[in-house]
């Protein structure tokens, strides 16, 4: 069994709190994805489940038991760090080996487990080399081999490609994907790149400031965020904001007053009790349609970017609001010139004054 379960958990650094009470289940097979911005102990919170960092309260389950007051080596647990941490002095297989030469496994066993972890990391012709002789992504294979042979029941991944330039990221989120497949094993990771836990999660867990902001699948976070935060994290580019006023609600549904733009009308069951208050409306970039729509307005490109497969504009709201627009192939843009953005209400998302969604 390799259930975790986080419980009432925290951590305190004398007076200040990083992990403010976590309570999260992962399944067993699961590649759960801890993601945030720098500073919002998705880390910490990773090394807490290895036993690298002491728990202030609450409790980690492993298979349905209590692991907080284990040492690292007992938690069935592997980690694979930020920095490849090899030994330079020793060949691909020895540090491979290394974690198996510490139990003092016998000789046969240790150069099986070592052989079948070369093969799934396509590995087998580099094991006598040393680490100076290979490419950072070789490197990280060795890595998180040295983790396979330990036959974990949870792997822990702290950031392991941010080292790697972006057309390696690419390849290495790929096999690390392929690699879950093959094993089926469960896999936590930690990153603050947004991308990579959309592409590789089958749950994402937004963490800001020591709580958890939601969980679910990526698409779950991106069509259904629980709130501003959420919204702005998830999603590249960014989710346009745009301040405005509820002006009516009746019948499921809910006028918003957008500041100079023009009222919009949205289907919206709990905006009843909204009416004079202030909200913000949520659109993506990529939904948005060049040359109008059922509402619209004007905008003039301050940057345009042509990147081939599609076009990125950045323009100004008139009250102050930063607006990206993300449009297919090379449409007709120019920077200085004025164009329509037309929006579809039904790709609109609504927040109330808190900053939560409004259903």
């Amino acid at each position: 069994m390799s259930r975790l379960t986080l419980s009432r958990l925290k951590k305190s650094f004398a007076e200040i709190e990083i992990i403010k009470g976590i309570d999260l289940e992962v399944n067993e097979g699961e590649f759960v994805v801890f993601v945030g911005p720098s500073g919002c102990g998705k880390s910490t919170l990773l090394r807490m489940i290895a036993g690298l960092e002491d728990v202030t309260e609450g409790e980690i389950i492993i298979g349905g038991k209590p692991v907080k007051d284990l040492p690292p080596v007992k938690r069935g647990i592997a980690m694979v760090f930020q920095s490849y941490a090899l030994y330079p002095h020793m060949s691909v297989f020895e540090n491979i080996a290394f974690p198996l030469r510490v139990e003092k496994l016998p000789h046969d066993q240790v150069n099986a487990r070592v052989q079948q972890a070369a093969k799934v990391l396509q590995l087998e012709t580099r094991l006598q080399q040393r680490p100076g002789t290979l490419s950072g992504g070789q490197r990280q294979r060795v890595a998180i081999g040295r983790a396979i042979v330990r036959q974990p029941k949870i792997f822990l991944f702290d950031e392991p490609l941010s080292n790697l330039d972006a057309a390696l990221r690419s390849e290495m989120r790929i096999e690390l994907m392929e690699l879950h497949k093959r094993l089926g094993s469960t896999m936590i990771y930690v990153t603050h790149d947004q991308v990579e836990a959309m592409t590789m999660a089958d749950k994402i867990v937004v963490l800001n400031a020591g709580e958890i902001e939601q969980v679910g699948s990526p698409l779950e976070l991106y069509h259904k965020p629980d709130n501003l935060f959420v919204a702005g994290f998830i999603g590249s580019p960014k989710m346009n904001f745009i301040s405005g006023k509820v002006a009516a609600a009746e019948g499921g549904e809910v006028v918003v007053d957008l500041h100079g733009l023009g009222r919009i009308a949205l289907k919206r069951q709990g905006a009843g009790d909204l009416v004079g208050s202030e909200v913000t409306l949520g659109i993506r970039p990529e939904h948005l349609a060049k040359d109008g729509g059922p509402f619209s307005f004007s905008v003039t490109p301050k940057i345009v970017e042509r990147l081939g497969i599609h076009t990125v504009t950045y323009s100004t709201l008139p009250s102050g609001e930063n607006f990206t627009g993300l449009f297919e192939g090379d449409p007709h843009v120019a920077e200085g010139e004025p164009f329509s953005i037309g929006i579809d209400p039904a790709q609109c998302h609504l927040f109330d004054e808190q900053g939560k969604a409004v259903a």
